[in-house]
């Protein structure tokens, strides 16, 4: 069973820059993060190997740096880790991403299952995911709340829906997003930060995938930010002042005075 968790470094989201003439995240000089929600994936990657054998591989594509992020996810007990890092990756919309990371995931194949976390914070997008399952061609669900492997090659999920949740049964290899939910991750140990240290993590570029670059970063994005501003600032607020109720019956005034519906 070869499980591969794919992460993303992000800019922590107390310090989010925006270049003004790129449109793009502003990423020197700002401390990165891995993105919370990928520490799901790779907790559910390691349940699943606990408990049904295999290894667990984890796969980022970015600049150097974001090596720093794929120790952090070794010293929890990751197998292996393998960095995408390349100039002509730089600017990917989520179809170049997707696209460069299901590459590289048929590279270290064969691959039974490919996990992510529900979206990133940087771009709250959620469709790289999907996306690597369109360019694998393979089934895949989302919001995954628990994953259970079945005989036959088949992975039960539980996912969250509006109205609860529902069980999906598909069969490998595919890909499947995963929630909080899926179980909260667990701490680095000593042995395995020991490990993180001194480990050889790979570095692929769109030549080891053979990929043009005509197809990655910014030149194979269908999709491109351009324009990026700051909502221009509201001077018309007032402070209510006084006791709660006092405020409670101030509010209400200026509410009526305003003509807002059922007051």
């Amino acid at each position: 069973m070869h499980i591969v968790a794919c992460i993303k470094q992000v800019p922590d989201a107390k310090d989010v820059r925006i270049d003004p003439e790129t449109c793009t995240l502003v990423r020197q000089g700002v401390e990165s993060i891995v993105n919370p929600h990928d520490w799901y994936a790779v907790e559910a990657a390691l349940r699943l190997r606990d408990e049904y054998g295999g290894k667990v591989t984890v796969l980022t594509m970015g600049p150097p740096q974001a090596e720093e992020a794929l120790r952090e996810t070794l010293a929890l007990g990751v197998d292996e880790a393998v960095l995408l890092s390349d100039r002509a990756f730089a600017g990917a919309d989520t179809w170049a991403t997707s696209l460069t990371l299901a590459r590289a995931i048929i590279k270290l194949g064969p691959v039974d299952l490919v996990i992510c976390g529900k979206q990133a914070i940087d771009g709250d997008t959620a469709q790289v995911g999907p996306g690597l399952a369109a360019h694998l061609d393979q089934p895949y669900t989302t919001y995954a709340r628990r994953l259970e492997l079945q005989d036959g090659g088949l992975l039960l999920a539980e996912r969250l829906t509006d109205m609860g949740y529902e069980v999906v049964q598909m069969p490998l290899p595919a890909v499947v997003t995963v929630i909080r939910e899926i179980g909260d991750p667990r701490m680095p140990g000593l042995k395995h930060k020991m490990r993180a240290r001194k480990q050889e993590i790979p570095v692929m570029g769109a030549a080891d995938l053979e990929l043009n670059p005509e197809e990655v970063g910014l030149q194979g994005s269908f999709t491109q930010v351009v324009r990026v501003f700051s909502p221009p600032p509201r001077c018309d607020r007032e402070m209510l002042t006084g006791e709660p109720e006092e405020q409670a019956e101030k509010l209400i005034n200026r509410l009526k005075e305003a003509k807002v519906p059922g007051l």
